[in-house]
């Protein structure tokens, strides 16, 4: 199917994401086309082509996958959800990294010249969002109350914050795939204490933080000018270790803290964000960190909320709010 004449929606994202379903499935009852393609599938399976300079056009071009044609001087907008690169593991370990960043400067840097689409969200936003000492500092400036933080390879330094707090706990700084003996595991939020900080420390940083006294968490998701809010009751201090254990309210927050939500996200040119907050007792909101690209999908099957209707009214539309 050729779209020359029509403006998809491109989604970019691994091959199983049924988040991506979701909104494609939108996307598909409002008639509107959509190009979907995972980068490491370069090749016979993707192919991108793109000539600069030679026309009034800054750049022109096409997408194609075995089944879809886009014209990238006609993309309406980019839902760039959960793309793979390809890692080339048939070359040899110099070549598999010269290719894999061909692909990346090739077929990452034509779409990021592309000046017309709206990107939910652009990948280079979301590398300056992602890095947590950041998160903390911006939230604190638009009013939020963070937990006492401390990011440090000094074991000292790390024992003395621990023992000032009358709970802490450790955090992973950014989520990295990781395998232990071929079995993935994940980095969950855990207490710590003084006694179990020693000199491993040093090898990197590490993020300590006082453990807020919570009876709940929230988890927000804005798309544009939308919130969804979503209140999660566990005893868990991590929620995401056991979702069997869960229990989902729709939350209506606060004016000052829907609006400095959407504060946050327009300093940092982002679409869409989910965003992780803690109540305590006293009803008091408590800031926790932000995902750019956060799943959210589940949480509209346990809600209803229309969260992938959003999701289409904004990749539709295809400009900033």
């Amino acid at each position: 199917m050729t779209m020359s004449e029509e403006r998809p929606v491109l989604v970019a994202t691994e091959a199983d994401d049924i988040t991506a379903d979701m909104v494609i499935a939108e996307l598909n009852r409002r008639d509107v086309p959509v190009v979907r393609f995972n980068p490491a599938d370069i090749g016979e399976s993707l192919t991108v082509s793109a000539r600069f300079g030679t026309c009034p056009a800054p750049v022109v071009g096409q997408v194609r996958t075995p089944s879809r044609t886009a014209d990238v001087t006609r993309v309406r907008s980019v839902y760039w959800r959960r793309p793979e690169w390809p890692t080339f593991p048939h070359l040899s370990a110099d070549d598999s990294r010269f290719a894999a960043a061909q692909v990346r400067y090739g077929l990452g840097g034509t779409l990021y010249a592309l000046g017309a689409p709206l990107w939910v969200n652009h990948p280079l936003r979301v590398a300056a969002a992602d890095y947590k000492p950041a998160q903390l500092v911006l939230a604190q400036q638009l009013g939020f109350t963070i937990p006492p933080t401390l990011v440090t390879n000094d074991p000292y330094e790390a024992r003395e914050f621990v023992q000032a707090q009358r709970q802490a706990i450790f955090k992973t700084l950014r989520w990295t795939p990781y395998t232990r003996e071929g079995v993935p595991v994940t980095g969950w939020a855990a207490p710590v204490t003084p006694e179990e900080i020693d000199d491993s420390v040093r090898v990197t940083p590490h993020l300590f933080q006082a453990r807020v006294d919570k009876v709940a968490d929230v988890r927000v998701l804005l798309v544009g000018r939308h919130t969804f809010a979503v209140r999660i009751d566990s005893d868990l201090l991590d929620w995401r270790k056991d979702y069997s254990a869960l229990a989902y309210t729709v939350e209506h927050l606060p004016d000052r803290v829907d609006q400095a939500l959407h504060a946050y996200l327009d300093r940092l040119d982002l679409m869409s964000g989910s965003f992780d907050l803690a109540v305590d007792r006293a009803g008091d909101y408590w800031w926790l960190e932000l995902n750019p690209n956060g799943q959210w999908g589940w949480l509209e099957t346990e809600t209803g909320l229309p969260m992938s209707a959003a999701f289409a009214d904004l990749l539709v539309r295809g400009d900033h709010r």
